[in-house]
C-alpha cells in the first residue's frame, strides 16, 4: 500500500449539526486489515493500518454524525441490541462475501434498542475513526456512540 494515493473525499452534508455519513463516503477508499497474529507475539502492538485512512475521513472523528445502514446485532441485553454493526448492505448476514472493514460501523447504545433487520435504519451520535481490536484482532475502524433509538430510513 506504500505510495498509493488516497482518494479525495468530498465533505459530507450537515443536518441539524450532524454529519451525514453515508457508506458512499465511509466505503469510498480501500482498507485492508493488516496481517497480524496475536498468538505469535502477544506483547507486540498490532498494526493499525491508519495510513490507509484518508485525512478527510480521520477529520470526522470526534464529531456528531448520523449513519444509515442495516443492523446486524452482536451483543444483546434483555432482548435489545446494545452493540451491533450498522452495515452498508445485508450481504454479510447470510450469504455473500466478507465485507471490507470500512463497510460497517460498530454502534454502541447502552440502553439498548429493539432489533430492526432487513430495513435501513439511521442512528445519531458521536462518531469515531480509530482501529478497534478484540482479543488482538482488528474488529473495525468506525464507531458510533448512539444517542437514542434509531429511525427507519425513508
Amino acid at each position: 500500500m506504500a505510495g498509493a494515493a488516497l482518494p479525495n473525499i468530498p465533505a459530507p452534508e450537515v443536518d441539524q449539526g450532524y454529519l451525514k455519513l453515508g457508506f458512499d463516503r465511509l466505503s469510498s477508499f480501500k482498507f485492508a486489515a493488516p496481517e497480524y497474529d496475536p498468538a505469535a507475539n502477544p506483547k507486540a502492538a498490532p498494526p493499525t493500518g491508519e495510513e490507509q485512512i484518508p485525512a478527510a475521513v480521520k477529520d470526522w472523528s470526534g464529531k456528531k454524525a448520523v449513519v444509515t445502514g442495516f443492523m446486524l446485532p452482536t451483543k444483546l441485553d434483555n432482548g435489545k441490541a446494545v452493540e451491533f454493526l450498522l452495515m452498508a448492505n445485508q450481504m454479510a448476514c447470510c450469504y455473500g462475501t466478507v465485507p471490507n472493514m470500512n463497510d460497517w460501523v460498530i454502534v454502541k447504545i447502552p440502553q439498548g434498542v429493539p432489533i430492526t433487520q432487513d430495513v435501513p435504519i439511521s442512528f445519531r451520535g458521536l462518531f469515531r475513526v480509530r482501529p478497534m481490536f478484540e482479543s488482538g484482532y482488528m474488529t473495525g475502524i468506525y464507531e458510533l456512540d448512539a444517542e437514542g433509538p434509531g429511525q427507519v430510513a425513508e
